[in-house]
């Protein structure tokens, strides 16, 4: 009895392996997806916000690498050639990255509580909450109970492989109850619900907005980065932003359409003072 449940232990430390190397792997793959399609690093920043502008970059890109780096080091190390101290080292530093995420995670709910994780890209931009926190908790006492366990091998018996996937399945139904990632994509297959009702974060109009034309259209007239005022009627949000043009003070209006992918974008110049439209483009 002892021995069939220390043997229990040990198939389940093993299968903690592949199972976080598909959620780095995965979770790198999300991410420079987003900055690929919307061809804007900024897309994915997700905690790398907490930063200043210039470091957000190199920040998002070593997270990225890391999560990579990490995810191919754990498959490396599975059987047995990369056992022994490679296979300690990519399971720790695992184990490190993750109990690094549960506390960025936390400082980020803190100061920025509208933003979302970034943890799988487009799927991620739910504000942050505690099962977000609870996800990173459990996959880094996965990494932890990886550690010093044998290489992965193949199941002896039907029983043993039928436990295997008995295991994964379980682990798998409790990262996905914690996962507000699974109710999006639930949304975006079976439901597209009307746009006057569409809830779309302040933080992603803006990083649409910013990888457009329209703002490299008038990025050389705007005297600040930070916009002056956002509101939303129906299916637009509006963002205003001081600017210059021809030696006088303007706001310019940029109208985003809410839509998760590729939104409309139209902009117009207003008078500083007058609020006369000096430069329309199309916003209605």
């Amino acid at each position: 009895m002892t021995r069939s449940v220390s043997q229990s232990v040990l198939i389940v430390r093993e299968l903690q392996v592949p199972l976080l190397a598909v959620m780095l792997i995965g979770g790198c793959a999300g991410k420079a997806w987003r900055v690929i399609r919307d061809r804007s690093f900024a897309a994915a920043f997700g905690p790398a916000g907490l930063f200043p502008w210039r470091l957000r970059h190199p920040i998002m890109i070593a997270m990225c690498a890391t999560e990579f780096g990490l995810g191919l080091a754990l498959i490396a190390t599975t059987g047995g050639p990369g056992a022994g101290l490679p296979a300690t080292a990519a399971r720790a530093g695992t184990a490190m990255f993750f109990l690094v995420a549960i506390g960025t995670l936390y400082e980020v709910r803190q100061r920025r509580p509208g933003a979302g994780c970034g943890c799988f890209g487009d799927f991620s931009d739910t504000p942050i909450g505690l099962r977000t926190i609870g996800r990173a908790c459990l996959l880094c006492v996965s990494a932890l109970a990886a550690i010093g366990a044998p290489p992965l091998r193949m199941a002896s018996s039907f029983r043993e492989a039928a436990f295997w996937v008995c295991v994964l399945a379980l682990e798998l139904t409790l990262i996905a109850g914690l996962s507000p990632e699974v109710a999006e994509i639930g949304v975006r297959l079976g439901y597209s619900e009307p746009c006057e009702l569409r809830r779309l974060p302040v933080t992603r109009t803006l990083t649409a907005l910013r990888g457009s034309s329209q703002w490299r259209r008038y990025a050389d007239r705007l005297i600040a980065d930070t916009p002056t005022d956002i509101w939303r009627e129906g299916c637009w949000r509006f963002v205003v932003f001081e600017g210059v043009s021809h030696g006088r003070p303007v706001d310019i209006v940029f109208a985003v359409y809410l839509q998760a992918r590729r939104p409309p974008i139209r902009a117009a110049i207003l008078d500083g003072a007058t609020d006369e439209v000096l430069s329309p483009s199309g916003i209605r």
